[in-house]
């Protein structure tokens, strides 16, 4: 393993400031010598500015597992099959977004070598593989213990003075960084003199400033400071910083709904998905489960170990009765956990409980709602793609396909928990007449579900005063002519010729047909629209009855040129599927 560092700049540097004379009359006059005084090299405040002056290498922990050094940008990993560039702190973000994508994948990451690291003194060492890499890392101290001091920080620039054995002035330096203060002191000689042009001033973890005037002021802060915060020295990605405060005012702002409980290992989530947790400022705690009804219990919060704990007692609910550790909040979501396989996570519900029937009812009525999504008993029903809903006034809905309308009704009510639903009855298609508690609530997308069963509608917005040029102008090179499949290929196997003899023209009001030798043979829909995502895309239906097998879906935008349009259909499972139109 090779290590290498440019150690020429801050020679030069330090080179150029110091000044160095051999008679004692032209020594630099201190700036207040009757307070200044000399620290030195190996003295235990030394080291307290050396420790505070490392450099931190716990924020890239989801990478390199390791918070002794960090990994230089820019370098390129493997998130779960996804090759990512990560250029800067801020890109991290994007591993974790991968990791959290799914709540019970098994996230693997890989580092394309070879990497760059950076040690605690800024020096800089080439890492050629992983097991170089994971060798370096069984020599960190993690869990907060290392030497390395992150709740208090210097605050730029500071001037320094370098003393001979009889605490005359040599020389003077200004550094303007955290590197460059950790160099100077590696620099020094253990029985070396140094003085600080004080006042100093630093910042701590809640940000704000301390200014200190001595040597032992500045020890003492230090200090004071060096265990007050979670400096965050571990390998959990998902261990966000966040206050005792900030926790509780969470808790109580909104309802909960439970999404996922382990106890001791074993899954309990069936038993609890959806009960609903009402945490009030007393300390009490009120749970209903999906039939309404009510238990009530205690919970309370505490520091330790700089993590914050939340207890929760119930009589009945004993799954819950435990000591938790708040792992993550935010983006609508707390994650509890605690040693021995245990784990809570709960989902903030507050649109699907605090908001009033009339506003659903309103969101609805304003423009129409194209079905994205209907599973009935854990079967997606793919002939309800793309058909399109019109709530209207008086409880009457319509559910259109193409030139074919049915007619039901439809209202607003709450469910035994105080949850929005949304009732359907449509005589001539029961795959949508149910009381569909809402789950997701935006302006633009919908979601319901109905617990204990595996039923599902997802609703997607549409209104006609919409003013997207793109897919004005992809809706209107579809309708230009007749087309036929140039390319299908789902998961790499090529399907093209199966379709070899179809024709496909895309009409008016949603309503495409499929011929064989000008002779139609099948009519289904098809749609272009933005989501809710804002991204394109174009939905083909061509009904249960499909002889061309899977062509039905909900396919991204790609591409389109003269006579040529590229989709893709991206699967959860990281596959996907190609249909490439091209005019006849």
């Amino acid at each position: 393993m090779k290590k290498f560092f440019n150690y020429s700049v801050y020679t030069l540097l330090l080179a150029m400031a110091l000044t160095f004379t051999s008679c004692q009359e032209e020594f630099e006059p201190l700036p207040d010598s009757d307070e200044q005084e000399t620290i030195m090299a190996s003295s235990s405040t030394a080291k307290l500015i050396k420790d505070t002056s490392t450099n931190d290498g716990s924020f890239d922990n989801i990478v390199d597992g390791a918070s002794c050094f960090a990994i230089k940008f820019p370098y390129t990993v493997e998130v779960n099959g996804v090759e990512i560039t990560l250029d800067s702190r801020e890109d991290l973000e994007l591993v974790e977004e991968i990791f959290d994508a799914l709540e019970d994948d098994e996230d693997i990451l890989d580092i394309l070598f070879p990497i760059t690291i950076t040690l605690g003194d800024y020096q800089e060492v080439v890492i050629n593989s992983i097991d170089d890499l994971r060798e370096l890392a069984e020599e960190c101290v993690e869990g907060g213990d290392d030497d390395d001091i992150e709740c208090i920080d210097f605050v730029y620039p500071i001037t320094l003075y370098t003393f001979n054995v009889n605490n005359e002035q040599t020389g003077t330096v200004t550094v303007d960084s955290d590197m460059d203060l950790r160099r100077f002191f590696d620099e020094l000689g253990e029985n070396d003199l140094i003085g600080i042009d004080f006042p100093v001033s630093l910042k701590l973890y809640d940000g704000t400033e301390v200014q200190v005037n001595s040597n032992a002021e500045l020890a003492n802060a230090i200090e004071m400071a060096k265990d007050a915060c979670d400096e965050d020295d571990d390998d959990d990605h998902n261990d966000d910083d966040f206050t005792q405060e900030r926790l509780e005012n969470y808790l109580v702002e909104c309802p909960w709904l439970i999404h996922e409980v382990e106890r001791d290992e074993v899954n309990q989530t069936d038993q609890y998905f959806e009960y609903l947790m009402n945490f009030k400022e007393d300390g009490s705690v009120t749970v209903k489960d999906r039939m309404g009804n009510s238990l009530t219990g205690t919970w309370s919060t505490r520091v330790a170990n700089h993590k914050v704990l939340i207890k929760l007692e119930f009589d009945v609910l004993v799954d819950f009765n435990l000591e938790w550790y708040v792992y993550e909040i935010g983006e609508g979501k707390i994650k509890l956990y605690q040693e021995g396989g245990n784990r809570i996570i709960m989902r903030n519900a507050c649109d699907l409980f605090n908001s009033p029937p009339d506003s659903l009812r309103d969101i609805l009525r304003e423009c129409s709602w194209i079905i994205k999504k209907v599973k009935v008993d854990d079967v997606e029903i793919r002939r309800l793609l793309g058909y399109e809903f019109n709530f209207m006034g008086e409880g009457v809905v319509t559910l259109t396909k193409g030139d074919v309308i049915s007619e039901g009704s439809w209202e607003i009510t709450t469910n035994a928990q105080g949850r929005l639903v949304l009732a359907i009855t449509m005589g001539d298609e029961p795959g949508v007449s149910f009381e569909w508690p809402i789950s997701d609530l935006r302006d633009d997308r919908l979601k319901f579900e109905i617990p204990d069963t595996d039923y599902e509608l997802i609703l997607q917005r549409v209104c006609e005063d919409d003013n997207d040029g793109d897919v004005t102008e992809i809706r209107g090179a579809m309708m230009q002519g007749e087309w036929m499949v140039a390319n299908y290929t789902e998961s790499e196997v090529n399907s093209t010729e199966e379709y070899a003899e179809y024709s496909f023209i895309f009409h008016a009001e949603h309503r495409i047909e499929v011929s064989i030798n000008d002779q139609p043979v099948l009519d289904g829909v098809w749609r272009v629209l933005r989501n809710s995502e804002g991204k394109l895309k174009v939905y083909l239906n061509l009904g249960d009855e499909d002889p061309l097998g899977e062509l039905t879906d909900d396919y991204e935008f790609v591409s389109i040129s003269e006579g040529r349009i590229e989709l893709k259909d991206y699967r959860d499972d990281g596959s996907y599927s190609v249909l490439v139109f091209e005019r006849n």
